[in-house]
Parts: structure tokens; C-alpha cells; sequence
């Protein structure tokens, strides 16, 4: 995620933080039935950055860190997360997930379904002990993530915008979670209402463009090491924003090739991908992720100048400069 430390105790708190986040998941985790135990770390073990505790982490920075609350909220929504990953797969038949084998494909899709289930359960559960306040709020995000992936499964309504659709589901399937982990490091660390309403802002913005770079990276790499195969979505027929604005285009040939769906062929897959990168539609949604990031770095602006705030402002240096 590009994040930069520019205060070495800052540094030092976050990961500390984090591996006690990670010593917790572990815990959390634990069922009394070994089976159920071993499924519910097959993602925790797997690895992944830790993002959203990360984020929750910084976002206590602007009130008191070591706040007894902080790590506990972090662990609700990584849990949260991780969760919806195992419900993810299934619903993509993904057969990998971090490099290690799906819980779908190593299992079946009712044990990832039911893997799931019980994480957001382990989440609900150290919610409550966070209080009343806390449930209501991860409720809420679980309702807009529940809702952004229905939003992606059933696809834009007649006479809604395609792209007004797909910045919808980036709000709820991304935003969402990611304005929730700002806002419980803030709450839980004791920031004052209004830094606390700012930072939840600036996370909803800054998920949206993280992802909207994601669109733009499937496009415009031009090799594995970015982290994406490139033309991945392409190949599966998902309509990212630069095929949406390119949908719009003036180029025939591209609007043929991308309304086919899934582009399968390797010339035709090909062909596609070198029109897309340099297409209108591309300049149109890099402008746009720019957008995105130009108001969450207004928003950063607004908050107390802290070394936290420049590792979130660094954070959003990074999703705009990861296009080159």
C-alpha cells in the first residue's frame, strides 16, 4: 500500500501494534473443534499486508494509541474482512487466495461459506465487548458490504449509469470497511468527533481509489511484478472503469471487442489491451482516480498535522504514482 514512515515512533508503534493484531487473530480464531480451527486459519496463515488494521492503527495516532480499544477494533475488522474473502471466493470459483489454495477449492464451497460465518460471528462477538456504539457501526459496514456485492452480482439496473454503478459498488464493497477501520482507530483512541468524522471520510475516499487504481493497473501493467496479470479482468470479461469510459469511445473496433465479455482469444485479448491503454476511456478513468485522491489528500489537510497523517498522505502518494 506504499505506506512510508517518516517518524521512526511512529514506525515502531503501528508494527507493534500489528503483531499483536496478528498474535490475536490467531486467537480468535481458535474453535474448540480442531477442523473448524484449521479453516478459519487457512487464510490467517496464508498472510496478507494487514491493511485495515494498519489503517485503524495510524487513525489512532490522532487520539491516544495505546488506548485499551484500539487493537481490539482493529481485530473486529480484519476479522470482517477476512471473512468476506472466504464468501468471495466461492461466489468467484477462485481456486487461489494469497498463493495458498482456497478454502473452496481445498475444501468444498459450503465449508468456505460456513468459514465465513463463523468469522463474522468471532467478529460480532469481540464488537460487543467494544459496546453498544461499536455493533451498530460494524453492522452497518457489514450491511453495505453484503449490499456492494449484490450491487456487483446483479449489475447495473435499467437506466442506472454503468459507472455511477461500478463507483457505487467500490463505495460499499471497499470504502466502506476500509472508512470503518479509520473511524474505530479515531473513536477508540479518543479523537475528537470531528477529526474522528474526517478520517472515516478520507478512508471511504481513499478505499475508492485504491480500487479504481486497481481497474487502471489490470490495464496499464505491463508485467507480473506490479502484483496483477495484466488484462486479468479483461480476460474474465469485468467491466472496470476503463472499459466502461472506452464502452462510451469513439473507437469501433475496441467498443466490438469489449462487448464480447470475457476475451478469451489471446490475439483478441491482445489486441484489446494494447487499444485500451491507450484509449480515451483510460485518460477519462485516470482522471477520475485522480479525483478520488485529490480529495482524500483535502481531507488529510484537515486533519491535526501528525506523522500519522503523512504516512496516510504517503499512502495515497503511492495509489496514484503505482500507475507510473
Amino acid at each position: 500500500m506504499g505506506l512510508e514512515f517518516a517518524d521512526s515512533e511512529l514506525e515502531a508503534a503501528v508494527l507493534a501494534g500489528l503483531d499483536t493484531v496478528e498474535a490475536e487473530l490467531h486467537s480468535a480464531v481458535a474453535s474448540a473443534d480442531p477442523f473448524v480451527t484449521e479453516a478459519a486459519r487457512h487464510l490467517v496463515e496464508a498472510g496478507g499486508k494487514r491493511v485495515r488494521p494498519m489503517l485503524t492503527l495510524l487513525s489512532a495516532h490522532f487520539g491516544d494509541p495505546a488506548a485499551p480499544l484500539v487493537v481490539p477494533s482493529a481485530l473486529v475488522l480484519e476479522l470482517t474482512h477476512l471473512a468476506t474473502l472466504y464468501h468471495d471466493d466461492v461466489m468467484d470459483e477462485a481456486a487461489v487466495r494469497r498463493g495458498a489454495p482456497s478454502a473452496n477449492s481445498r475444501w468444498t464451497n459450503t465449508v468456505a461459506i460456513l468459514t465465513g460465518d463463523y468469522l463474522f460471528a468471532k467478529a460480532a462477538s469481540i464488537a460487543a465487548e467494544l459496546g453498544t456504539e461499536a455493533v451498530r457501526i460494524q453492522a452497518e459496514t457489514f450491511a453495505r458490504l453484503v449490499q456492494g456485492q449484490i450491487r456487483e452480482t446483479v449489475g447495473p439496473r435499467e437506466g442506472v449509469d454503468p459507472i455511477e454503478h461500478h463507483l457505487d459498488v467500490h463505495r460499499d464493497k471497499t470504502g466502506s470497511l476500509i472508512a470503518t477501520c479509520c473511524r474505530f482507530g479515531a473513536m477508540f483512541g479518543g479523537a475528537d468527533e470531528k477529526v474522528t468524522n474526517t478520517v472515516t471520510q478520507f478512508g471511504e475516499v481513499f478505499g475508492i481509489a485504491f480500487q479504481l487504481s486497481d481497474d487502471l493497473l489490470d490495464i496499464a501493467s505491463e508485467s507480473v511484478y506490479s502484483g496483477k496479470v495484466p488484462g486479468t479482468d479483461l480476460r474474465e470479461g469485468i467491466a472496470t472503469l476503463p472499459v466502461l469510459y472506452a464502452l462510451e469511445g469513439p473507437d469501433n473496433r475496441l467498443r466490438q471487442l469489449l462487448a464480447q465479455g470475457p476475451l478469451t482469444d489471446d490475439a483478441e485479448h491482445a489486441e484489446a489491451l494494447g487499444l485500451l491503454r491507450h484509449s480515451p476511456g483510460m485518460a477519462r478513468a485516470r482522471a477520475t482516480l485522480d479525483e478520488y485522491v485529490s480529495e482524500a489528500r483535502r481531507l488529510l489537510g484537515e486533519l491535526p498535522d501528525v506523522p500519522a497523517r503523512q504516512a496516510l498522505a504517503s499512502m495515497c502518494d503511492f495509489v496514484s504514482a503505482r500507475m507510473g
